[in-house]
Parts: structure tokens; C-alpha cells; sequence
């Protein structure tokens, strides 16, 4: 059976994973169009799409159908600012991008959350993926991959000086708490995105680097 031709909507493609996983959705000859809303510049493409401006102005404008979209957004508190910056500005986005998506069509959302993603956690990061994820999983959603990758590692555009200080150990750690190629997790979510299923799905670090071989 051949693969079905898709248009697909993506958020974060001008992050690290975000990028790798637009060359690699660009390379697939099965996949018509992508749209990439970002506030900066793509690489140009005839099957990409790329409105410029700030995320949440730019969702009410796009057009559907789309038949499948990953968020691939991601902020730090460090980037935030603040803690509460950070609780907005994660929720705001992902939710409202997976809310839009859903209003355009989409039947498969993949989202990268993150390792130890729980709602009842202490720390803060961890509490608010968790947060962001018992939300989209009560958004109704008929197919809803949420993928846990450890620390990314791989060249970004603003290097962060905690994870390269941290990559070379984890990178020898076992399971899900050894890093992760940015390249590889982008691999993962393709191949997840052409898996046909229904209900959620969480997909841990380890399973994760399995699928992106």
C-alpha cells in the first residue's frame, strides 16, 4: 500500500529538533506541504510555507485541512525569565497551537514534552509538561503522541551552556536518561507520524532513540 500524501502543520521549526525534523519532512516525497509558522526565517523550499510573526497572531490566519502536526516548542526558564513568564508562555503555546490544529483538521498531533514530565512534580519544569500534557490529552484528540526525550544534543543557534557541560555524561547513562541526538528524536517522530492508531500514546527516551536509528 502506498503512503497516503500529507500536508502537515508544524510549530518550532526554527529550534534545535524543530529544524531537523523540517529537512526531514521536506525530503519525504509523501508529504505535499508543510506549514511552519516561526517568528524568524526558513530555508526556502516549494513545498514549505512559512508566515512570520509571533505564534499565537499567526494560528487564527492558517488554513486547513492539515492531516498532521507536530509541536516541536519548547521554552527554559532561563529564556523565560521567570517562572511564571515560563508557566504562560509554555502552556499558551502549546495548547493554543494544539487547539488550532485541531480546528484545522488535524487527526495526529505528536508534541515533544520531556523526560519526567509529571503534573505532581516538585520541580517546576517537570510540573508544567506535566500540566501540558493532561490538558491536550483531555482536548479529544483521535491520535495523540506524546514523546519524552532526555537531554537534546546537537548544534543550536543559541549554544546553552548547562547542556554542553552535561552531554558527555549523559551520554553514557542507560535508558531514558542517556541524551539524545536531536537528529535522532526527529527521525522517531517521522516514523511515529506514519504509525496508525487511536487514543494517546507516550513514548519514553529509550523507545525513542530505537525508533531514530
Amino acid at each position: 500500500m502506498q503512503p497516503t500524501p500529507q500536508r502537515i502543520l508544524l510549530a518550532g521549526a526554527s529550534g534545535l529538533c524543530g529544524s531537523h525534523l523540517l529537512d526531514r519532512l521536506l525530503s519525504e516525497p509523501t508529504v505535499t506541504q508543510v506549514v511552519a509558522p516561526s517568528r524568524r526565517t526558513l530555508t526556502e523550499h516549494p513545498r514549505l510555507s512559512n508566515p512570520q510573526g509571533e505564534l499565537l497572531d499567526l494560528l487564527p490566519q492558517l488554513q486547513g485541512p492539515f492531516d498532521s502536526a507536530f509541536c516541536c516548542l519548547g521554552s527554559t526558564l532561563h529564556d523565560a525569565g521567570n517562572s511564571q513568564t515560563f508557566q504562560t508562555l509554555e502552556k499558551a503555546l502549546v495548547l493554543g497551537f494544539a487547539e488550532r490544529a485541531r480546528a484545522l483538521g488535524v487527526r495526529h498531533l505528536l508534541v515533544i514534552s520531556a523526560l519526567g514530565a509529571n503534573a505532581g512534580s516538585r520541580l517546576l519544569y517537570n510540573r508544567v509538561k506535566g500540566e501540558v500534557e493532561q490538558a491536550l490529552s483531555q482536548q479529544g484528540w483521535p491520535q495523540l503522541t506524546l514523546v519524552r526525550p532526555s537531554l537534546l544534543i546537537g548544534e543550536r543557534a543559541r549554544p546553552r551552556l548547562a547542556e554542553r557541560l552535561a552531554a558527555p555524561l549523559l551520554r553514557y547513562l542507560p535508558g531514558n536518561l542517556q541524551a539524545i541526538e536531536a537528529s535522532v528524536l526527529a527521525r522517531a517522530l517521522w516514523r511515529l507520524a506514519l504509525e496508525q492508531g487511536d487514543g494517546l500514546r507516550i513514548v519514553e527516551s529509550a523507545e525513542l532513540r530505537r525508533l531514530g536509528r
